[in-house]
Parts: C-alpha cells; structure tokens; sequence
C-alpha cells in the first residue's frame, strides 16, 4: 500500500493548470451533478464517490468527452452502522487516496437524504438512516480526511450543510437537525486544522431545484444547482469558511436566530 505521508513543499501541486486530485462524495445528487462539471471545467482530476457506480459512469462518461477531465470512480454506501462502517470507510478512505497516489488535494461531501418529516418523525428505521447518512457517516470521512490534511498541510475540505440547520423548524426538524449537527463538526474541524493551510468550508444552501426538493410547493429563493456550484467553486478558491448560497440567506438566517423562542414556536413555517 502507499505510503501517505505528507509530501514535501517541492513536490506539492502548484496553483496552476496543472491538475489536482478532488474526491467528490455524494457524486451523483443534485449539486454534485453541477459541482463535479465546474471542477472538471476548471481543470480538476476527479474520483467520483457515490452508491449508483452506473450513474456513475455515465457522469465520468460526459466529464471525459466534454472537459477531457480524469476521472475514476468509487463505491460509498452512506447508511452503514457500526463497525461495519468503521470497516468499510477506512477501506473506502485507503482506496482512495490509492487512486490518486496518494496526492489527494480536497474533499467534498455532499451526501445526505431527505425523508418527510411526518415519515421521519413516527418511524424509527427512517430517522436513522438520514441520521447515518447525513452525520454519522460525515464524522466518520472527516475524521479520517482531518488527520491526512493535517499532515500534509495543504488542500480542502468542502461539506455541504443547509439553512435548516440554523434553526428548528417544524416542518424539517429531523433534517435540521443534522445539518446543525455537521455545522458545529465542520467548526471544529476548522479550529483543529486552522493553523494547517488547509481551508475547512462549509457551504450553507437553500432550497435547490434538484430531484430532493421536487415536487415541493412555495420554497423561497430557489435557485438552480448550477448557481451553487459556482459559488461553492469560489469559496475553494479564496478559502472561505461558512458561505451561504445564495447571499441572501446568511441576511434572512441571521435574521431568523434573532428570534425570541416564545415568538419562534408560534410561527406557522
């Protein structure tokens, strides 16, 4: 096996044209979809990570004509417990970082599932898989990708978040409290690796015109996914830390924590 050790500050890939090594997990949802053309677009080598590996394949497919990115792919299941995911993460992590020979310059996760929360709330089995998919599994990855950033001193890490996790909604509470639970992990893996060089980014998107929010009536500021991409590309690039998307939602956010719990839960949204 490869030996991962941090590389030295010659061998190191340089900001130029030069491609760069970017594990994508969660390749096949919405924003990912979106994201990996972006990257590829801008001359990034790609391991697409996800379940469907034939959806896969016609991503990378369309990557490799369109952009003549390198592109390989890998299997992750999301919704594992136990030692099983223990087991399976360290080995999902290992082959990884095989693919790219060890020279992995960021992550980006962008996983998660979203049941209804009638359905969430009164069954158990639903609670935890979005509960495994959407924390659980984020914790085991980012243990595993802090500690082989903080040795090389270098590169990404990208989460995607929500809005919802900023405050208790009624309508999504389950969810938002996920995302809430990934916004305090992803600060403390920023603190952990601030004096690094490696940028810890948490991107905080509204509602998305992706196949999670279809169907769904009256969703504010709905943007496409290709907007998110865009501005999660930005935030890679000049180092950001907590960015939401669209703009307008760190403003409204803000707003709504200023809130009063005794006027909060009389409100009807």
């Amino acid at each position: 096996m490869t030996n991962h050790q941090s590389p030295t500050t010659e061998n190191r890939l340089p900001n130029t044209d030069r491609r760069r090594w970017v594990l994508v997990v969660g390749a096949t949802s919405g924003i990912a979809r979106a994201l990996v053309r972006e990257l590829a677009r801008h001359n990034f080598s790609l391991i697409l990570a996800a379940r469907d590996g034939e959806e896969m394949e016609t991503i990378a497919a369309d990557l490799r004509v369109r952009a003549k990115a390198e592109i390989k792919i890998l299997h992750f299941e999301a919704t594992t417990t136990g030692f099983v995911r223990e087991k399976n993460d360290v080995a999902f992590w290992n082959e990884a970082l095989e693919m790219c020979s060890g020279e992995l310059h960021g992550l980006v996760l962008c996983h998660a599932i979203m049941p209804e929360q009638e359905l969430a709330a009164r069954d158990w089995k639903t609670s935890r898989a979005m509960i495994e998919a959407n924390y659980a599994s984020y914790v085991s990855l980012l243990n595993l990708s802090a500690a082989y950033f903080e040795n090389r001193a270098d590169g990404f890490i990208a989460a995607i978040g929500s809005v919802a996790g900023d405050r208790g909604r009624k309508g999504n509470y389950i969810y938002g409290s996920t995302k809430a639970a990934l916004s305090v992990l992803m600060q403390g893996v920023r603190q952990r690796l601030a004096q690094t060089g490696v940028s810890v980014i948490t991107i905080k998107p509204g509602p998305i015109d992706t196949a999670m929010t279809f169907g769904m009536e009256k969703l504010p500021l709905l943007v496409p996914p290709e907007r998110v991409a865009r501005d999660i590309l930005r935030a890679i690039r000049q180092k950001k830390e907590i960015v939401y998307t669209p703009a307008p939602w760190r403003i409204i956010m803000t707003l709504l924590c200023l809130v009063p719990e005794n006027f909060w839960k009389k409100m009807k949204f």
